[in-house]
């Protein structure tokens, strides 16, 4: 037997006993099957299969405790016959379970020590395989920051980096970059900080066979998806699903992550403009509801546009003095409120109407309002542009000085922590 080789640990004990044997990851998901031996039921054919077990298996197995085990313990299921469950550990860290099928009645004292010394075994290999993986996952993120980095020569040797690696097949490739954004602010749980990264290597699973790289920290992450043909919506939904249910499990009462797609490029110098069209695209998803939680930068339109301001310039921007009189004499934002949606509508009067659900009487009303207050004409081009940008621009103002006031927000309160930590 190979001293890396997980599959003869599993097919050696299962020979041993006569009796069918599986290791599991963590999260209950197989690394290794032993042949059947007649003592398989549905839920082991389902396992092996599917390469994982339900969530209506699991949840009750988790809830038993198992993954604070330090020894072989039996665990009695529903729906399939009782199991002798082995946590596999190294150096304290759980790295999976060990499972044996009780089909002969019971367990004897022989099998729990089998299984006890096997576990032990795994836990070796998948110790070395984490700390080769941590290893890998360290150095490829740290190529990633250079890869978008502002200086040319850094991005430089980062590609000749990632070439090294020989990661990418030989064939043609396309890259894509998937930025991932979590809302911050003073009330953000603290599991916020730790499950962005777990629940982004989880939307990793959904690529394979494709490479997949990412980069993350408390409140961002981002994706390199390196592919022969530029992702489809329906692949792209695949990632972020999985993103978002992981997420939501491990941080149940934090905010739903936002998602911005980059432009699709054929070498991996131009990576950093996919990254920087991502990375605009969630901030366009995070200050603006409209534009939904999944954001391509080629679907953006003038917010692409407008998002490459800076605050400041943003916010001086926003200060146009025909809407600010609108504004003002409309203290119920009523007039604001039909223009916007008149604008949204291409100018549609019936759909407008529709969208308000006023009679179109009344909306020529309002827009006849709007234009004596603002002074402006609406069947002028400039001056209807200069509305509708201006529109634009004011909404992304305020959103983004909330969002700021979030981010601060959410400043003070980790140095308040730590303050808290550091003590007196």
């Amino acid at each position: 037997m190979s001293d890396d080789d997980l599959q003869s640990i599993v097919d050696e004990l299962a020979e041993r006993l006569e009796q069918s044997v599986a290791i599991d990851d963590p999260a209950i998901r197989l690394l290794a099957a032993s042949r059947h031996f007649g003592d398989e039921d549905p839920l082991r054919v389902s396992s092996v299969l599917n390469r994982s077990i339900p969530a209506e298996v699991s949840d009750p197995l988790f809830a038993r405790g198992i993954a604070s085990w330090t020894e072989p313990g039996v665990v009695d299921l529903d729906s399939a016959l009782p199991r002798l469950c082995a946590p596999v550990r190294c150096d304290g860290l759980l790295l999976g379970y060990l499972w044996l099928i009780d089909g002969q009645g019971a367990f004897r004292e022989a099998e729990f020590a089998a299984a006890a010394e096997a576990a032990r075994q795994a836990g070796t290999i998948l110790y070395r395989r984490l700390l080769l993986h941590q290893r890998s996952l360290a150095r490829h993120e740290a190529i990633l920051r250079e890869l978008v980095s502002p200086d040319a020569l850094i991005r430089a040797q980062a590609v000749e980096d990632l070439r090294a690696e020989e990661l990418f097949p030989e064939a043609a490739t396309r890259f894509t970059v998937v930025a991932v954004h979590c809302r911050t602010g003073g009330a953000t749980p603290p599991p916020q900080e730790v499950a962005l990264g777990a629940a982004v290597e989880e939307g990793l699973r959904a690529v394979s066979p494709d490479v997949a790289l990412m980069a993350a920290n408390r409140a961002r992450a981002w994706i390199l998806l390196a592919r022969r043909q530029p992702p489809t919506r329906l692949q792209i939904s695949a990632v972020t699903d999985r993103i978002r249910g992981r997420f939501a499990r491990i941080a149940p009462t934090g905010p739903d992550p936002v998602f911005g797609i980059g432009t699709t490029v054929e070498r991996l110098d131009e990576v950093a403009g996919s990254y920087r069209h991502a990375s605009l695209a969630a901030r366009a998803a995070l200050l603006v509801p409209s534009v939904g939680d999944v954001a391509c930068w080629n679907e953006l339109g003038p917010y692409g546009l407008l998002l490459k301001l800076s605050a400041d310039d943003l916010a001086d921007a926003a200060e146009v003095p025909a809407l600010a009189a609108l504004e003002q004499e409309d203290n119920h934002q009523v007039l604001v409120r039909t223009l916007e949606t008149f604008f949204d509508h291409g100018g549609n009067i019936r759909r407008t109407a529709e969208a308000l659900k006023i009679h179109r009487a009344t909306l020529y009303q309002r827009l006849k309002r709007v234009e004596q207050v603002t002074g402006r004409t609406l069947g002028n081009g400039d001056d209807r542009l200069t509305l509708h940008l201006g529109l634009k621009l004011r909404t992304l103002s305020a959103a983004l000085r909330e969002h700021l006031a979030g981010d601060e927000a959410d400043r003070q309160v980790r140095t308040r922590r730590r303050e808290l930590l550091r003590g007196p």
